[in-house]
Protein backbone atom coordinates (compact mmCIF):
# COMPACT_ATOMS: atom_id res chain seq x y z
CA UNK A 1 0.00 0.00 0.00
CA UNK A 2 1.25 3.38 -1.23
CA UNK A 3 0.76 5.97 1.04
CA UNK A 4 0.74 9.67 -0.55
CA UNK A 5 0.16 12.87 -0.25
CA UNK A 6 1.10 16.74 -1.79
CA UNK A 7 4.50 16.11 -0.79
CA UNK A 8 5.97 12.81 -1.19
CA UNK A 9 5.02 9.12 -2.31
CA UNK A 10 5.82 6.35 0.49
CA UNK A 11 6.19 2.53 -0.57
CA UNK A 12 6.98 -0.53 1.12
CA UNK A 13 9.91 -0.10 0.70
CA UNK A 14 10.23 3.26 2.61
CA UNK A 15 8.00 2.08 5.10
CA UNK A 16 10.63 -0.73 6.05
CA UNK A 17 13.10 1.90 6.20
CA UNK A 18 11.58 4.18 8.52
CA UNK A 19 10.30 1.31 10.30
CA UNK A 20 13.76 0.52 11.55
CA UNK A 21 15.06 3.51 11.71
CA UNK A 22 12.42 4.36 13.96
CA UNK A 23 12.81 1.35 16.08
CA UNK A 24 16.98 2.10 16.14
CA UNK A 25 18.04 5.02 14.85
CA UNK A 26 21.81 3.26 14.86
CA UNK A 27 20.84 0.83 12.87
CA UNK A 28 23.47 0.06 10.45
CA UNK A 29 22.08 1.13 6.15
CA UNK A 30 23.75 -1.79 5.26
CA UNK A 31 21.61 -4.10 7.76
CA UNK A 32 18.42 -2.26 6.71
CA UNK A 33 19.36 -2.77 3.34
CA UNK A 34 19.72 -6.86 3.59
CA UNK A 35 16.90 -6.82 5.40
CA UNK A 36 14.91 -5.04 2.61
CA UNK A 37 16.59 -6.82 -0.11
CA UNK A 38 18.21 -3.23 -2.10
CA UNK A 39 21.34 -1.99 -2.22
CA UNK A 40 22.47 0.35 0.87
CA UNK A 41 22.85 2.90 -2.05
CA UNK A 42 19.17 2.43 -2.92
CA UNK A 43 18.33 2.80 0.84
CA UNK A 44 20.56 6.31 1.31
CA UNK A 45 19.06 7.69 -2.07
CA UNK A 46 15.07 6.95 -0.42
CA UNK A 47 16.36 8.57 3.21
CA UNK A 48 17.52 11.58 1.12
CA UNK A 49 14.09 11.94 -0.67
CA UNK A 50 12.25 11.50 2.00
CA UNK A 51 14.10 13.98 3.92
CA UNK A 52 13.95 16.77 1.55
CA UNK A 53 10.08 15.93 1.39
CA UNK A 54 10.66 16.97 5.28
CA UNK A 55 8.91 13.71 6.34
CA UNK A 56 11.93 13.28 7.97
CA UNK A 57 12.15 15.78 10.61
CA UNK A 58 16.05 15.27 11.70
CA UNK A 59 17.41 12.48 14.48
CA UNK A 60 18.60 12.39 18.13
CA UNK A 61 19.72 10.40 20.61
CA UNK A 62 16.96 10.53 23.72
CA UNK A 63 18.52 11.52 27.16
CA UNK A 64 16.82 9.53 29.90
CA UNK A 65 15.89 12.35 31.95
CA UNK A 66 15.62 9.99 35.52
CA UNK A 67 19.23 9.32 35.36
CA UNK A 68 19.96 12.80 35.82
CA UNK A 69 17.89 13.09 38.84
CA UNK A 70 14.72 14.32 37.05
CA UNK A 71 11.99 12.38 38.60
CA UNK A 72 9.18 14.51 38.38
CA UNK A 73 7.09 15.20 35.26
CA UNK A 74 4.41 17.74 35.22
CA UNK A 75 1.77 19.28 32.71
CA UNK A 76 0.78 22.72 33.45
CA UNK A 77 -2.10 24.59 31.88
CA UNK A 78 -1.57 28.52 31.92
CA UNK A 79 -4.10 31.24 31.84
CA UNK A 80 -2.79 34.25 30.55
CA UNK A 81 -4.24 37.77 30.99
CA UNK A 82 -5.02 38.35 27.28
CA UNK A 83 -4.25 36.91 24.19
CA UNK A 84 -1.56 39.71 23.38
CA UNK A 85 0.33 38.43 26.35
CA UNK A 86 1.28 34.66 23.84
CA UNK A 87 4.41 35.86 22.80
CA UNK A 88 6.15 37.36 25.04
CA UNK A 89 4.74 34.40 27.77
CA UNK A 90 6.60 31.86 25.17
CA UNK A 91 9.71 33.70 24.61
CA UNK A 92 10.24 33.83 28.59
CA UNK A 93 9.04 30.38 28.91
CA UNK A 94 11.86 29.39 26.25
CA UNK A 95 14.18 30.88 29.04
CA UNK A 96 12.91 28.38 31.71
CA UNK A 97 15.33 24.59 30.76
CA UNK A 98 12.69 22.50 32.72
CA UNK A 99 9.85 23.36 29.75
CA UNK A 100 10.49 21.10 27.76
CA UNK A 101 7.31 21.91 25.47
CA UNK A 102 4.80 24.41 25.02
CA UNK A 103 1.37 24.69 22.96
CA UNK A 104 -1.01 27.04 21.99
CA UNK A 105 -4.19 25.67 22.61
CA UNK A 106 -8.15 25.86 22.32
CA UNK A 107 -10.23 25.48 25.64
CA UNK A 108 -9.32 26.49 28.81
CA UNK A 109 -5.77 27.31 28.85
CA UNK A 110 -4.01 29.72 26.78
CA UNK A 111 -0.47 27.87 27.00
CA UNK A 112 0.04 24.08 28.03
CA UNK A 113 3.72 22.98 29.06
CA UNK A 114 4.67 19.96 29.82
CA UNK A 115 8.05 19.96 32.57
CA UNK A 116 10.45 18.61 34.01
CA UNK A 117 11.75 18.72 37.34
CA UNK A 118 13.75 16.57 40.08
CA UNK A 119 11.04 16.24 42.03
CA UNK A 120 8.09 18.08 43.84
CA UNK A 121 10.04 20.91 45.58
CA UNK A 122 11.98 21.67 42.15
CA UNK A 123 8.45 21.56 40.43
CA UNK A 124 7.18 24.04 43.39
CA UNK A 125 10.11 26.68 42.65
CA UNK A 126 9.68 26.38 38.65
CA UNK A 127 5.84 26.84 39.23
CA UNK A 128 6.05 29.59 41.56
CA UNK A 129 9.00 31.48 40.78
CA UNK A 130 9.54 31.56 37.00
CA UNK A 131 6.44 30.35 35.69
CA UNK A 132 4.01 32.94 37.87
CA UNK A 133 6.25 35.57 37.62
CA UNK A 134 5.98 35.79 33.53
CA UNK A 135 4.19 39.07 32.84
CA UNK A 136 0.66 38.22 31.55
CA UNK A 137 0.48 35.07 33.40
CA UNK A 138 -2.58 35.47 36.05
CA UNK A 139 -2.53 31.25 37.35
CA UNK A 140 -1.67 27.97 36.27
CA UNK A 141 -3.54 24.27 36.82
CA UNK A 142 -0.83 21.86 37.64
CA UNK A 143 -1.06 18.01 36.92
CA UNK A 144 1.45 15.49 37.75
CA UNK A 145 1.98 12.65 35.76
CA UNK A 146 2.16 9.56 37.79
CA UNK A 147 3.82 7.30 35.26
CA UNK A 148 3.85 7.97 31.54
CA UNK A 149 2.16 4.93 29.87
CA UNK A 150 2.84 5.43 26.28
CA UNK A 151 5.34 6.70 24.05
CA UNK A 152 5.44 6.83 21.00
CA UNK A 153 5.09 8.17 17.44
CA UNK A 154 2.59 8.05 14.56
CA UNK A 155 2.77 4.35 12.66
CA UNK A 156 3.90 3.63 9.42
Amino acid sequence: MKIKNQNIVIDGIDKKILRALMADARTPILEIARQVGISGAAIHQRLRKLEKSGLIDGSKFIINPKVLGYTTMAFVGVYLDKAVSNPEAVKQLRNIPEVIECHYTTGNWSIFIKILAKDNEHLMHVLNKEIQSISGVSRTETFISLQQQIDRQIKI
